[in-house]
């Protein structure tokens, strides 16, 4: 209990959050605050606000949080930079903190603050690759005439992100059937389509990369069709669209990635927390025909590029390497639906090779090739047989373009 303070505490995913009575008050947030478009404020029977706001309704809380200071962000961006070293990561996505319902400026003070600070200041040590907000699409399409697609061999400029969906965790993923005990929540839409589509279509007119985030099985065949739309409006081209998370697909849906060579951004370690919920959430049936079909799409042709979503899970490539390959849960004795597992080759490739041409970075980085920066890690492995039996826990050492990162 903390009635003399405020207290906001945010789920891991970024879904959903509690807010205890000060901070509803300091906000604002009563019984007669309605529910804003793509979020939820959860209530008692007696229609009173429980302090749980799932998605666009947390933006009443962010608007009352005090900002975090210029010099917090920047050590937290070295802190940051360092621990991926650490990890064996040389190149991070980083999509901003941007959801619908809230302001598109901080990210775009990320980038003023932070990045260029630490460009102008030569303090970059990894790479970054920087989506923003897709109702700035304009701004994006202006800075990179401006500077190109790079602003040095750290900084670069990736394109725009938006959401269709919520979380599986805050029951707010959008599906075609409701969640389990819950026969009147098929999850929360949270960006009106044909604004989507439209915003979209400029984006991609313009030459900038889209990345949408999607969960459920109905937000992804959404997705897919307004895809289908794209294509046919603006016409074919090396696109690489993005589609964040393809979490939970219905079925067939794997092999519409590969008519428009989509890329399916997944995370392989949320299934070790999924494997467990998930059940819970949708159903076992449903869950088990849906989850991080890896298998599925790849061989449905979709280009298949691993990240973290770090946050939310860590930032850890080899662990996902082995969730990719043996799909086990921690006291888990079989895999979680063992025809999704990956080979070693091809759960390699989706962080190396695959993930660089998802942001088009495959022309410098993701492989020890020519021409490229020779940013690679050294394994206590001694063969890939080994490496392949005992996925190793840590890296012993990361080189960024040629020389010692870490440690």
């Amino acid at each position: 209990m903390s009635p003399d303070n405020p207290v906001w505490l945010s789920r891991m995913d970024g879904h959903m959050g509690v807010a205890n009575s000060l901070a509803m008050k300091i906000a604002g947030i009563d019984k007669n605050t309605d529910d804003p478009i793509g979020g939820t404020i959860m209530r008692t029977t007696g229609g009173e606000p429980t302090g749980l706001l799932v998605d666009t309704a947390m933006k009443l809380i962010f608007d009352v949080i005090e900002k975090v200071s210029n010099h917090e962000r920047r050590e937290a961006l070295l802190r940051a930079s360092k621990h991926a070293l650490m990890r064996g990561v040389t190149t991070v996505v980083d999509v901003g903190s941007y959801f619908p319902g809230t302001s598109t400026e901080k990210t775009w003070q990320d980038f003023a603050d932070i990045y260029e600070w630490a460009h102008s200041m030569e303090k970059m040590i990894m790479r970054v690759c920087l989506f923003f907000p897709m109702p700035t699409w304009s701004r994006v399409s202006d800075l990179i005439d401006e500077h190109g697609r790079s602003l040095s061999q750290w900084i670069h400029l990736g394109g725009v992100k938006a959401f269709l969906d919520g979380s599986l965790g805050s029951s707010s993923a959008l599906f075609h059937e409701p969640y389990e005990g819950d026969p009147g929540n098929y999850g929360l839409q949270v960006t009106d389509l044909d604004s989507l589509l439209n915003r979209t279509l400029e984006s991609d007119k313009s030459g900038l990369q889209v990345a949408i985030h999607a969960i459920g099985d109905k937000a992804n065949d959404l997705l897919l069709d307004m895809i289908d739309k794209v294509v046919d409006l603006n016409g074919v081209k090396d696109r690489r669209f993005r589609i964040e998370h393809a979490q939970h697909l219905a079925p067939g849906a794997a092999n519409r990635f590969g008519k428009h060579g989509i890329i399916a951004s997944v995370q392989p370690d949320h299934l070790l927390d999924d494997a467990n919920s998930a059940g819970n959430k949708i159903g076992v049936e449903r869950a088990e025909r849906s989850s991080y079909t890896f298998r599925s799409l790849l061989d449905g042709g979709a280009q298949l590029a691993f990240g973290s979503d770090w946050p939310v899970s860590d930032i850890n490539p080899l662990q996902a390497i082995r969730t990719a390959m043996f799909r086990k849960p921690p006291g888990w004795e079989v895999p979680w639906i063992p025809a999704e597992r990956l080979t070693l080759d091809e759960s390699l490739k989706a962080h190396t090779m695959s993930a660089a041409y998802a942001c088009f970075l495959d022309h410098a980085v993701g492989s020890l090739s020519e021409g490229k920066y020779a940013d690679f890690v050294v394994l206590p492995s001694t063969s890939w047989d080994e490496f392949s039996n005992d996925v190793p826990g840590q890296v012993l050492a990361t080189y960024v373009s040629g020389r010692q990162a870490y440690p």
